[in-house]
């Protein structure tokens, strides 16, 4: 079986049959291999604070622990680029250098918290996509959308919030291994469970690959493999009915070879990421609750034997109100955030900064007519203040059907290597955004279907420009660009029988708004289809993913040409405690780059098996 599909082909194709077919159908918020989450599944990240479905009305998207092992993913980027709104580009394979974005924008626009620890690099600005391990996850929550109004800064395209395994029922132990191409090899052990009081879960995952050569013909000419060693870690204590202490810890220690731009020798690169979080949680009423916590998070990057080290460590703490008045919802927040950034220059840089920031949050729903209003304001030690506001309602004018609309402002502050290196220039302003929103939403319990239109304004884009201020002749960086995303996401999910299916299209704009150039590497157009079924002991499912034309360069010279791929998973139960799964991605062995220059790694499958007693 051959599977290829033109640019051309992609464009014309997706417009017409692809709403046909999501129209009937329905998705406010999905799942990726499985069956749409229920309305009453509980998310936090959209307010920071716990809400069912039905109360949100953010754009938000949930993908639960059986997707993720049926997905059979190594990284986090390739389970997110299966929901709606979510491209990435990747420099060879999983270990790759990874950029991700969220709606069209900048790797930088997305928040990324594990475990409400923030995950951040104050190098290359947003989260090493490629150094966060799927094999330590539970559940993940992406808000697509502007949220600095609740996070601060970084959060102009949307929020990921990642969550590891928590502890709950009886002691249960789980092992898996597996075995897939490239000479891939897998295997985790865990446990997770409660004693009285006492919750717990920890895991811990080891995973080689050979690889592939990233860059044939271009770089130096080996297989670039990686080897990845993780663990989590998560304990709560309930001190009373009231009150509960939990910590957790997160640890990814990665080695990977690469193909840099000049590569003559066997390049490797050392990206470690740490989390760990406190958090004391307390019911002081019926109505009012407080959450108090200290979080750290660490991002570590160095190559051999092209000398290069960074090292970002990021600090926060927060204190978190919220007061139930009947059908009114208050919250208040004080949040600090301190970023250091150590880096090997040239020059070597050593600095750090503080943010201050006061949040206040009002939410009312009688479940006809829901109001969300946010503000907050961020004192920068470097920059001074900035405030930014959100606003959102929704109205049900069925118990099935409701419109939402929502407006927004959000900023991110330059990093300290765009500010402090050689290309640095230290008076460079925050990047800002304005966005606006409207949806139409259908849920039943076996049909949901969702329509976003947007459009979000970023300006004083951070941009690497020609020689300037800075200490290099080579170039700088500059407040010199604006841009802006705009487009309309369809997602849709339906449930017939033993069967579920899904699907999401995106019809976008991501452009330079001084040139009118589509920015790089991001499509006009992307979608994902995908169905399953469980019958007995046995779960089949496929997935289809396409995405159209997209360029390399901000210039838009260098094409990258659209590609669809297939893919395919089965796994049986073969007794009370074992699971089989098998997983065959770009079934028709499609040659495609997500990345000028750089290789995909054609057709792959992967084979594994499970214990975990029930």
């Amino acid at each position: 079986m051959t599977f290829s599909l033109s640019a051309r082909r992609a464009a014309r194709w997706m417009p017409a049959p692809v709403c046909a077919a999501l129209l009937p159908c329905a998705a406010a918020a999905q799942t990726l291999l499985a069956q749409a989450p229920s309305l009453d599944t509980v998310v936090i990240t959209a307010t920071r604070v716990e809400q069912t479905l039905n109360e949100v009305v953010s754009d938000v998207s949930v993908v639960e622990r059986n997707t993720i092992e049926r997905s059979g993913a190594t990284t986090v980027a390739d389970l997110l680029s299966r929901t709606p709104g979510v491209e990435f580009s990747r420099n060879g394979g999983p270990a790759g250098n990874t950029s991700l974005f969220l709606r069209g924008g900048e790797n930088r626009f997305t928040a990324v918290f594990i475990d409400g620890v923030r995950v951040d690099s104050q190098a290359t600005g947003g989260a090493n996509w490629n150094a966060l391990p799927a094999s330590q996850i539970e559940r993940i929550e992406i808000l697509r959308g502007p949220a600095a109004a609740i996070y601060g800064s970084d959060a102009i395209s949307g929020v990921v919030q990642i969550f590891t395994r928590k502890g709950e029922g009886p002691f249960t132990p789980s092992i898996g291994v597996g075995l897939g191409s490239h000479q891939t090899r897998r295997a985790d052990v865990g446990f997770h469970g409660t004693a009285g009081r006492l919750d717990y879960a920890l895991s811990v995952a080891h995973e080689t690959s050979e690889g592939f050569d990233a860059r044939p013909g271009v770089g130096f000419p080996d297989r670039d493999g990686y080897r990845s060693t993780s663990a989590s870690a998560r304990l709560g204590w309930a001190l009373n009915d009231a009150h509960r202490l939990e910590a957790t810890a997160l640890t990814n220690d990665q080695n990977s070879q690469y193909d840099g731009f000049a590569s003559t020798a066997d390049d490797r690169a050392q990206n470690d990421v740490q989390t760990l979080g406190l958090t004391w949680s307390a019911r002081w009423t019926d109505s009012y609750r407080m959450r108090l916590s200290a979080n750290r998070g660490r991002d570590q990057y160095e190559t051999t034997p092209s000398p290069y080290f960074t090292d970002t460590r990021v600090q926060s703490y927060l204190w978190h109100h919220e007061l139930q008045l009947g059908a009114h919802r208050l919250t208040a927040a004080l949040e600090r955030r301190e970023d250091r950034l150590d880096n090997s220059g040239p020059p070597p840089i050593d600095a750090s900064r503080s943010q201050n920031g006061v949040a206040l949050g009002y939410h009312w729903s009688d479940r006809v007519h829901t109001v969300q209003l946010n503000v907050r304001h961020d004192d920068d030690s470097e920059f001074g203040g900035k405030t930014t506001g959100g606003a959102a309602y929704a109205f049900a004018f069925t118990p099935q059907w409701r419109v939402t609309a929502s407006a927004g402002t959000a900023f991110r502050a330059p990093t300290l290597y765009q500010r402090f290196s050689q290309y640095g220039v230290a008076d460079l302003k925050p990047e800002s955004s304005r966005s606006a929103e409207l949806g139409l939403r259908y849920a039943r319990d076996d049909r949901q279907f969702g329509l976003v239109v947007f459009r979000n304004e970023v300006k004083d884009l951070i941009n690497f420009g020609a020689a300037g201020p800075c200490a290099s002749t080579f170039g700088c960086y500059e407040n010199a660009g604006e841009a802006v995303f705009k487009g309309v996401t369809l997602s849709a999910s339906q449930s017939l029988g033993a069967a579920n299916l899904w699907g999401s299209v995106d019809f976008q704009k991501p452009t330079n708004a001084d040139t009118g150039n589509l920015l790089a590497r991001r499509a006009r157009r992307h979608a994902q289809f995908g169905a399953d079924a469980t019958v007995g002991d046995w779960t089949v499912g496929g997935h289809l993913k396409l995405v159209g034309e997209r360029f390399d360069n901000a210039a838009n010279t260098v094409r990258l040409g659209g590609y669809g791929v297939v893919g395919a998973h089965v796994s049986r139960r073969i007794g009370p405690d074992w699971t089989v799964l098998a997983r065959v991605d770009n079934l028709g062995d499609k040659d495609y780059q997500v990345a000028n220059t750089y290789a995909t790694g054609g057709l792959n499958a992967f084979v594994g098996v499970r214990w975990s007693p029930r």
